[in-house]
């Protein structure tokens, strides 16, 4: 401690709580780093457009578990890491199924790529379901 008051620690003077000396500059950070990254990302190759898809079930009936269990299967095969699925149930959430119009479950609701496609059942049907979705082309063997 010297005369005035004031003790020395480091090679610093401190006053009460305020420190009188070097201050340390603030790191900042590197934001050339974060553009390279974003661009980076922006230029990867897109694999297709993403899935927004609405499956309304009614509660654990056979046929709504059949279609969580295809469309689950569905989109790990052919949507891995492109979609995102919600599964509603119409018993706890009546109001989500009456906005949307809906009269049968389960149903499957493609929001996102347009245009909205519906499709109803268990969705047991792959081929036909994969077609409806603009995964596979059209056969055209009929005329």
């Amino acid at each position: 401690m010297t005369a005035s008051g004031t003790r020395i620690r480091g090679g610093k003077r401190k006053r009460g709580n305020v420190v009188t000396g070097k201050v340390p500059r603030k790191v900042k950070k590197n934001k050339s780093r974060n553009r390279s990254a974003t661009f980076e990302k922006a230029l990867r190759p897109d694999n297709g457009p993403k899935y927004v898809l609405k499956l309304y079930v009614t509660g654990t009936t056979p046929r709504s578990v059949m279609a969580i269990e295809n469309i689950t299967r569905i989109c790990e095969e052919h949507l891995k890491g492109r979609y995102r699925l919600k599964i509603i149930d119409i018993y706890q959430q009546p109001e989500l199924a009456a906005k949307e119009q809906l009269v049968v479950a389960p149903t499957l609701v493609r929001k996102l790529p347009l245009p909205l496609r519906t499709f109803i059942g268990d969705l047991s049907q792959t081929e036909k379901i994969l077609v409806g979705m603009d995964l596979l082309p059209k056969k055209s063997g009929k005329i």
